[in-house]
């Protein structure tokens, strides 16, 4: 089972639904798209299959179905940790994506927790990177999704996450590292640069023995990368960081030791009825991976 995307239709000059969505995606065949539209998986915001020859709509919602041929299989499990009526607390395991995104459509934490549970309204309100594990809550119901996204815009939500990497016994611990983090080279990852800070984490130790250490790191904020960023600029990249402080030139993948960072704890109070809510990942970290 499979969640479609949506797309609100940008301004441009098409004469048909399938001529504009060819020049916006030219990474997909036209004949790939025919064929979504002949299955009916190119749909208005209320499920309806839409023609090819339908005129471009300014501002028109549609959705459509991601397709990827040969789709690899990641042999990972996820845990569901909480379910109730209004959320899900899933346990992501390394390399697992948490939604839809490149090569990967099925094999996404949020397509096998839709077939587990078979609620298609499940919404993830955060998201974690592919190759970090830990805690992703989800939102179970449209009525009261809003409630818990606030939790986040507002950064009323306390995440805490755990990494491993190099000794760094010359700094003085708890420390905070402010920077402002934009895109860099490639596209995909950040870096710091001037101005006024936009990241903000702090980083205790929790473990201080041997030549690797095991870190403790709260975010202030939730910038991309911000904990691979602040950790790689103190002089200590998080173990099996294939991005930062260098790019490496293999893609990292299910055979190569996984990043050491783990997304340990939620907590927060619930905006439904106030109680105080924690949440803790049964996963743990480990040098050899």
């Amino acid at each position: 089972m499979t969640t479609p995307s949506r797309l609100q239709l940008p301004p441009g000059n098409w004469v048909s639904l399938l001529e504009g969505l060819c020049a916006r995606f030219p990474r997909i065949d036209r004949l790939q798209w025919e064929s979504r539209f002949a299955r009916g998986r190119v749909q208005d915001a209320q499920g309806r299959a839409l023609a090819a020859d339908m005129p471009w709509r300014v501002g028109l919602e549609i959705r459509y179905f991601r397709e990827v041929a040969d789709e690899p299989v990641i042999p990972v499990v996820e845990t569901i940790l909480h379910h109730d009526a209004h959320l899900l607390v899933a346990d992501k395991p390394h390399f697992l994506p948490t939604a839809p995104a490149g090569a990967f459509v099925r094999e996404t934490l949020l397509a096998r927790l839709i077939e587990r549970t078979g609620n298609t309204e499940l919404v993830p309100l955060h998201r974690l990177d592919r190759l970090t594990a830990g805690l992703v809550l989800f939102s179970t119901r449209p009525e009261t999704r809003d409630a818990y996204q606030r939790l986040f815009r507002e950064r009323r939500i306390e995440k805490t996450y755990e990494a491993l990497a190099q000794a760094l016994p010359d700094l003085r611990f708890p420390l905070e590292r402010h920077s402002r983090l934009q895109p860099g080279e490639p596209f995909f990852r950040m870096v710091e640069g001037p101005g006024e800070p936009n990241a903000r984490t702090r980083i205790e130790v929790i473990d201080a023995h041997g030549p690797v250490w095991r870190y403790r790191l709260v975010p202030e904020s939730g910038r991309k990368h911000q904990l691979r960023v602040h950790m790689a600029a103190l002089g200590a990249p998080i173990l099996g960081d294939g991005f930062y402080p260098q790019l490496q030139d293999r893609p990292q993948g299910e055979g190569e030791p996984p990043l050491q960072l783990l997304a340990q704890a939620l907590a927060f109070d619930d905006p439904l009825t106030g109680q105080r809510r924690s949440f803790r990942s049964a996963r743990t970290l480990s040098v050899s991976g």
